[in-house]
């Protein structure tokens, strides 16, 4: 698996991906891809998670479900279900199915899960399957009766070793790898699991949504849009069969057709960053997340101010968590996405700069309005401050932000014990590129100090705050910084 196909995979910049050459094969193991399961000593240690009580009284077993390498019988419901799919443990927890083991793939959550999915796992802690080559061994050592693979990308030869270990489930031979449209992966998952009419639910549920977004804003119907990123080697952008994609497309935008020319099997369109004339859209969506890709795409692309789509103010920067459930695009996720990325598309689609999109104004692509400029000092302030907030999110907003990075997460582990220590603007007076704030200190909810005096800056057209003042704070929290 490459470094760039991983990077690309997963979220721009936001996971160091496995070195490798595009020649790459599956990992090799000792027994031919036509032999059995592996033996294993003893069962594994790991108990079947408890399923949510859903009633599979309709589902009739066997089931026979068609992929891209033929056919998978499912004689009997599944107990220990074994996630491949680097998304699909969100769909298999959506349908009340708690995998034994699911695999990794990026952002260093709680057993691999984000936060949108977090009360479905509830108490159970699955094993985490490497995010790069898959361990066949341990796979077998978990004794699984059913293997999804639907969004897992994995060859034929990795189906053959598989298949020997319990049925697998893999992705369908209409779409590329990584194209399965969520409505048919949550209707696939629920007939492997005897779940179907729970699946069928949640898809209809979902579409109404989607379809409520598309009735409210009939404007979109029939615009350009495209999902775009950047990594170390370079930009690029999402093809049509790519879950981003699919996503602004069930909301009605069409994605450009030059998005689908980076050859077969390839699920984006790489470009120069000397010419990246195909991002100009209507609606153009940066799967930023981490730091290091933001300054990528404000610094490191010389033509993207001439692109119609920035200096018409239609660029969204997904933060760290919309980028993530963008990117999982399961019907978990999709409802957080949905919640936050309609705003953001509403602003961005008028194609008015003087309503600039609230992310384009967070990481300083945009200049915040004259009225708004204390609504963006304070925004910056709280996220700064607030001990839940991710530290790639604190980053742009903070001076000297990568050597404070440990202090950052020494307060975030102090205001763990609190319910989350936060710094509430209640009054923000601007002074040409000064802010003078004064806030509460919370913790949790509750204010237990109030009516404080602190400072921002406006640096290079992004409120920061300096050092200093950031350690002041950590001082009195009892957090030291270097």
């Amino acid at each position: 698996m490459t470094r760039r196909f991983l990077a690309t995979l997963v979220v721009a910049g936001l996971v160091a991906a496995s070195c490798g050459s595009d020649d790459d094969a599956a990992p090799a193991i000792d027994a031919p891809a036509d032999s059995a399961a592996p033996a294993t000593d003893a069962p594994s240690d790991t108990a079947a998670p408890e399923t949510d009580d859903v009633s599979t009284d309709d589902a009739e077993f066997p089931v026979t479900i068609e992929h891209k390498f033929g056919a998978t019988t499912i004689d009997a419901e599944p107990e220990r279900v074994v996630s491949i799919g680097y998304n699909e443990h969100d769909f298999l927890l959506a349908l009340g199915v708690v995998p034994v083991a699911l695999r990794d793939w990026y952002g260093e959550q709680p057993n691999s899960v984000w936060p949108w999915a977090q009360d479905e796992l509830g108490d159970a802690t699955p094993d985490v399957l490497p995010v790069t080559e898959l361990n066949f061994e341990q796979i077998a050592a978990l004794q699984p009766d059913l293997i999804t693979g639907v969004w897992s990308g994995i060859s034929d030869s990795d189906y053959e070793l598989l298949s020997a270990i319990a049925p697998t489930v893999a992705q369908p031979d209409t779409y590329e790898d990584y194209g399965t449209p969520w409505q048919e992966q949550t209707l696939i998952l629920g007939r492997a699991t005897g779940r179907e009419a729970e699946a069928r639910a949640i898809v209809d549920e979902l579409d109404a949504k989607f379809a409520a977004a598309r009735d409210a804003h009939p404007e979109w119907i029939g615009q350009t849009a495209s999902v775009a990123f950047v990594t170390e080697e370079g930009p690029g952008a999402y093809t049509s069969q790519d879950t981003r994609s699919r996503i602004m497309q069930d909301l009605g935008f069409v994605i450009p057709e030059i998005n689908d020319s980076g050859g077969d099997g390839s699920f984006y369109l790489e470009m120069s960053p000397e010419d990246i004339t195909p991002l100009d859209v209507d609606v153009l969506v940066w799967v930023a997340g981490a730091f290091e890709a933001i300054d990528g795409i404000l610094n490191q692309l010389p033509t993207r101010p001439a692109l119609t789509a920035v200096q018409e103010g239609r660029e969204i920067f997904a933060g760290i968590e919309l980028s993530g459930a963008f990117s999982h695009g399961s019907p978990l996720s999709l409802d957080y996405a949905l919640e936050a990325l309609v705003p953001e598309i509403e602003a961005a689609a008028d194609g008015d700069p003087s309503t600039p999109v609230p992310s384009a104004v967070e990481v300083g692509a945009v200049d915040a309005p004259a009225d708004d400029a204390a609504t963006a000092a304070g925004a910056a302030w709280a996220t700064v401050f607030d001990s839940t907030v991710a530290f790639a999110d604190k980053a742009p907003h903070l001076a000297d932000a990568e050597a404070l990075e440990e202090t950052i997460e020494a307060y975030a582990a102090a205001g763990d014990g609190f319910d989350g220590i936060s710094l509430v603007p209640t009054d923000v007076v601007i002074d040409g590129e000064a802010a003078e704030v004064t806030y509460d200190v919370n913790f949790g909810a509750n204010p237990a100090y109030t009516d404080q005096i602190g400072s921002i800056e406006l640096v290079d057209g992004v409120w920061t705050v300096s050092r200093d003042e950031f350690c002041s704070f950590m001082a009195s929290a009892r957090v030291g910084c270097p």
